[in-house]
């Protein structure tokens, strides 16, 4: 198998990241139009007075840069030992798809119990990528 094919799925995550980073100051530009805040509700991070509708993203965000460290550094492990084969490619496509489906929830109706089942379950997802790169 191609080794490189273990790029898309951390591309497509690493794209997933750079959009909703952009959703962050798009949100905020159009809360400060509208006067729902003012800069200074961002001088030590957000204010309690910043919208959920406003801090979503940057929450959302925050969370596509804390697990998702290890899938990376997991692909590129399975990568550099040359272990990349249809089990490990349809697991990393697994759980890039169940973190855009958490990120999807999340920024858009937010039902917590609806977003944490995605979420969870690509924590397993995760791993279990650990665990069979070890196995091996």
């Amino acid at each position: 198998m191609d080794q490189r094919l273990i790029f898309t799925p951390m591309g497509s995550l690493a794209f997933l990241t750079f959009g909703v980073l952009l959703l962050i100051p798009l949100r905020r530009f159009r809360a400060g139009a509208a006067g729902e805040i003012v800069s200074d509700d961002f001088k030590f991070g957000e204010s309690a007075n910043v919208p959920g509708h406003v801090a979503i993203p940057n929450r959302n965000y925050m969370n596509l840069l804390e697990l998702p460290m290890l899938f990376y550094v997991g692909s590129l492990m399975f990568y550099v030992t040359s272990k990349v084969d249809g089990l490990v490619l349809g697991i990393a496509w697994l759980y890039v798809g169940l973190r855009i489906v958490h990120s999807i929830i999340h920024l858009t109706y937010n039902k917590v119990m609806h977003r944490l089942a995605p979420f969870a379950l690509s924590n397993v997802v995760l791993m279990a990528y650990w665990l069979i790169f070890f196995l091996r």
